[in-house]
Parts: C-alpha cells; structure tokens; sequence
C-alpha cells in the first residue's frame, strides 16, 4: 500500500510520544497532580480559578518534554515528505526534523492570549515563564493548548480534514480514537477512499476502520514500515 501511495498522511497521538517519556494527559496525574481534576487544570474555569495552579502544572509537564527526545518512530516518520496530523502538543515531530505538521491540539511550546486577541509567543520549556500578560490587551498569557470545551484551531482542522479527504493511505499511530473531532478523521479518509492502516500496543475503537493493524510500538513497527515506501 505504502510503495504504491501517491498521497499518504500519518495521524499520531500520545502513544508516538510515549516511548520518549513523555506522559499522556492522564498518565501524567501521578505524583503531587494526582489530587486534581483533569479538568480543573485544562480548562478555561479551571484557569479562572486558580491560574498559579494549572500555570504550575503546565510548568511541569513543559520541563518534561524539554527532557525528552524524539524516538525512532518520530525519526521514521519526519523522514516521509508527508503531511503529519497530531493530536500531541509537544514539539518531538518538529525536532525530528517533520516539516508539515498540523497539531489538532495546539503546541506546549506557545504561550498565547487568552481573550484570543490573537497574541503568542514561543516559549522555552526548559524555563517555563512565570504568569504573564497579554501585551496587546493585557489579558492573561497561558499555554496554547487545547483544553476542554474549547474548539480545535479552525485553520488546523480545514487543513487536516482537506488532507484526510484527499489522502490514498493514512498512517494512524498510537492514539485510542476516543477523542473527537480528532478520531473523526479517520473515519473521514476511509470514507473518502483510503486505505487505513494502524499503529497500536493494543485493539482501539479504531480497529474496525483498519484495512492493516499491527501491533507493536512505533518506534518498533514505523521504522519497518516506512521503509517500504522509502525504497519506491
């Protein structure tokens, strides 16, 4: 399928990351965060309540990508001329050296302002910056990420489901399908005509759309995989 792909495009999620230490949103509720609400630290009420905290975890989460680096199956993938659709925030695609990819859940690696008048800076997350202001309008800066009952960025999503419709085999990798709109897509490309294949440690609900599944990590199964397609 792959020797054969005029348009492929990989959709990834938090299991492509995984085996580069960086935890999933829930796994990460360990330790000292375990006592929080998920929401409570990754949504606009939970930032009107109490900003130092969610600002702190965030802090935290950033020193721990910071640390990590981009694994085989980020390497395997950023080496494909492709277009990548991730619902990661974290910046290992980039620093693997992919150059067209679309984060469905906005970057980690952003602060951005939170009335949207349309401010953001890129940040360093080794050093997370302490609370700010917009210096536009003077609204709080916070991370520019997703979070709960906020809709995906409208220009990401155009661009990722106009590649999905257009796409002749999609790569999902390491995501549950569980969230949407983002596991929509997958429906989308097959529904458009391409071939699925996937990724995974284990069954998911995007099992029943797989033309392919294989089982295994990414950074075991991509490097193989991608391989097919780079001595076409």
């Amino acid at each position: 399928m792959l020797a054969r792909a005029q348009r492929p495009v990989s959709f990834s999620g938090a299991g492509l990351s995984a085996e580069s230490g960086v935890s999933t949103f829930r796994d990460a509720q360990t330790g000292m965060w375990a006592k929080y609400d998920p929401v409570a630290l990754a949504s606009p009420q939970g930032f009107a309540a109490d900003p130092a905290m969610v600002l702190e975890w965030y802090a935290h989460r950033r020193r721990g990508i910071a640390q990590a680096e981009p694994n085989a199956g980020h390497n395997a993938l950023a080496g494909m001329d492709w277009t990548h659709i991730t619902q990661n925030v974290d910046d290992l695609l980039h620093r693997a050296g992919a150059k067209r990819v679309l984060q469905l859940h906005g970057s980690i690696k952003i602060d951005r302002c939170h009335h949207e008048c349309g401010f953001e800076q890129d940040v360093e997350l080794a050093n997370p910056p302490p609370m700010g202001s917009c210096p536009a309008c003077s609204a709080p800066l916070r991370p520019g990420v997703v979070w709960f009952g906020e809709q995906l960025p409208i220009d990401i999503w155009s661009e990722a489901e106009a590649a999905c419709r257009e796409c002749d085999v999609l790569v999902v990798v390491g995501t549950s399908a569980v969230v949407y709109p983002a596991a929509g897509l997958i429906t989308i490309a097959r529904e458009s005509g391409a071939k699925v294949i996937i990724i995974n440690t284990q069954p998911s609900d995007a099992s029943a759309l797989a033309d392919i599944e294989l089982f295994g990590t990414s950074g075991t199964v991509l490097p193989k995989l991608l391989a097919a397609k780079r001595s076409d």
